[in-house]
């Protein structure tokens, strides 16, 4: 066994030894959905003070609404609305990027190209270069997809992984024009 595979096992061994979430509900507290990107020094638990069943977290290279990430929103809204009871449910889509962000790499030309000739990975969507337009443009990723429903609220926000600091670039926003 790797060491990192016995000090996992140990931490969760703490964590299970004070376990007291077995009747959490299925739908987050904060009626939420947080996508950032996935590098490591960007944890929303940490960043928010996020406590076990807040909001959902999903993650992928840069924060990015791709396609992927589109048709996940759809099905979550979909499953939110049957649980949630009577009329659109308060379904709020928080997508987090951060200075420094390893998905820059992802806008050079030379670097996607000799990636797809070797892997046939097509990073296109996950490049950023300006992250405050990227986030624009996220949201209007999702604005323009017709599987996710208008009431979904969404912002964008970008951390400093330097200070720590967080700031809105979007303001939360019914998808619905």
């Amino acid at each position: 066994m790797s060491n990192t595979i016995t000090t996992l096992l140990n931490r969760n061994r703490q964590f299970a030894g004070d376990f007291a979430a077995a009747d959490m509900a299925i739908l987050p507290k904060l009626r939420t959905v947080l996508l950032t990107c996935i590098d490591a020094r960007v944890d929303p638990a940490h960043i928010f003070g996020l406590e076990l069943g807040d909001a959902v977290v999903m993650r992928n290279n840069g924060g990015r609404v791709t396609p992927a990430i589109v048709q996940e929103v759809a099905a979550l809204a979909f499953m939110v609305t049957k649980m949630g009871g009577e009329g659109p449910p308060a379904f709020e889509f928080i997508i987090i990027q951060h200075t420094q962000c390893g998905a820059q790499r992802f806008a050079d030309p030379d670097f996607q190209r000799e990636l797809m000739e070797q892997s046939g990975v097509d990073v296109s969507l996950s490049a950023i270069t300006n992250p405050e337009l990227s986030l624009r443009e996220d949201v209007e990723r999702l604005r323009s997809a017709p599987e996710v429903p208008g009431y979904v609220v969404v912002s964008g926000l970008l951390y400093d992984v330097k200070t720590g600091h967080v700031r809105e670039v979007v303001a939360p926003t019914r998808l619905e024009p």
